[in-house]
């Protein structure tokens, strides 16, 4: 029995015409391109791409060096740029490290992401003995700051400017020791300027560089939900008061045992805010538990590739694209992950393996990445 389309507008006749004609060319344009030069994760994506990079390894390791050259879009500084990085001593700041990276990242035309402008970790011996009054440690907190900053000023197009402020129970940071006892998990800026230094972290970074992109960034928000609301307090709080704030980063240092309902409420809520969304730090171990005689299997494999896969559909589906700041993911290949070094454990958390070789997961995330969907948003309009 033949359909009767008489009823049917000639325009949306048209315009259905029109949606499967376009559908076909990106299926084919996809095929065409996947068969003529296979993707990578910069020009697979609708959003950047990046990495936290070593400039020692990119200085000596070709293999590490190509693949950030061919597969991103963005690096990190990973530790050149912390205050013992760059501020060794009281009256030294050391920029060789980091200049490498700036000047890498404007040769190649990549997006440079600084890393980090204050922490309560990886701070230099003499600072962490500074005596002062409040005035002192004032001046002290802001000319770092501002050397900093305005040294990349035009090199650097967003900084984490504060990390990790928070304990996961949603509190400040500010005593000198965790209830347990724990060693350097206070934070001296709060200490000795006052809990609003935040906001003058970011101020003081707005005032070195207008135009740079200023982020706060926090780990386990997919994991606490009082750390996530402290978090989301704050930056709503700054956003009424006009603190020069411009998007969170979400770590996102998960494992393939992470539950997914916690990675889906962190983004959405996060997005929610109207802020930039950076997944800043994106790492997926295998091996939590620390099990010394693990195995890298095809079975862990799998379920790492579709954690991949479920962080970048959800960072697709719930953060607006004017808000998609990127995905970084947190080092180059497992050789150089902080993982193995932080736990001296076996893991294999990145998406290339210890010789930068593709792996399973990056198969997945590139195959999620040039979807049909995500093709057309690349394409002009």
């Amino acid at each position: 029995m033949m359909k009767n389309y008489s009823n049917i507008h000639p325009k949306a006749i048209l315009t259905r015409s029109f949606v499967i004609m376009l559908l076909c060319v990106v299926i084919l344009l996809s095929a065409f391109r996947k068969r003529q030069s296979p993707a990578t994760l910069q020009s697979a994506s609708s959003f950047p791409i990046g990495a936290a990079v070593n400039p020692f390894l990119l200085q000596t390791n070709p293999a590490y060096r190509h693949v950030v050259e061919t597969e991103f879009n963005s690096i990190t500084s990973e530790n050149v740029l912390k205050w013992a990085g760059v501020h060794p001593a009281k009256n030294t700041f050391d920029f060789s490290k980091g200049d490498t990276l700036a000047d890498f990242a404007l040769s190649h035309h990549i997006r440079f992401h600084g890393h980090n402008l204050c922490w309560y970790q990886y701070n230099p011996k003499w600072l962490t003995n500074f005596t002062g009054d409040s005035a002192a440690w004032e001046k002290l907190f802001k000319t770092h700051i501002q050397t900093v900053v305005s040294h990349y000023k035009g090199k650097v197009a967003s900084w984490d400017v504060v990390n990790e402020a928070f304990h996961n129970d949603g509190t400040l940071r500010s005593e000198k020791t965790t209830p347990d006892n724990k060693p350097d998990d206070g934070c001296i800026w709060a200490r000795n300027i006052g809990i609003d230094y935040i906001a003058r972290a970011f101020i003081y970074a707005h005032e070195a560089d207008p135009d740079a992109l200023l982020f706060y960034n926090d780990y386990d928000q997919e994991i606490y939900p009082a750390k996530l609301g402290s978090i989301i307090n704050m930056v709503t709080y700054f956003k009424k008061r006009g603190v020069p704030i411009n998007g969170v980063g979400i770590q996102m240092h998960i494992n393939i045992n992470t539950p997914e309902e916690g990675i889906t409420n962190a983004i959405k809520k996060l997005a929610n805010t109207g802020l930039k969304i950076h997944i800043a730090e994106l790492d997926i171990s295998v091996n939590p538990k620390n099990d010394p005689n693990i195995v890298y299997s095809d079975s862990l494999q799998k379920i790492q590739s579709h954690m991949y896969a479920f962080v970048i559909k959800q960072y697709e589906k719930l953060v607006p694209p004017e808000q998609q700041y990127g995905i970084t993911t947190w080092n180059v290949g497992d050789a150089d992950s902080w993982l193995r070094q932080a736990y001296k454990r076996k893991d294999w958390p990145m998406l290339f393996d210890d010789n930068y070789m593709r792996k399973p997961a990056y198969d997945t995330v590139i195959n999620d990445l040039t979807t049909v969907e995500q093709l057309l948003r690349k394409l002009p309009m």
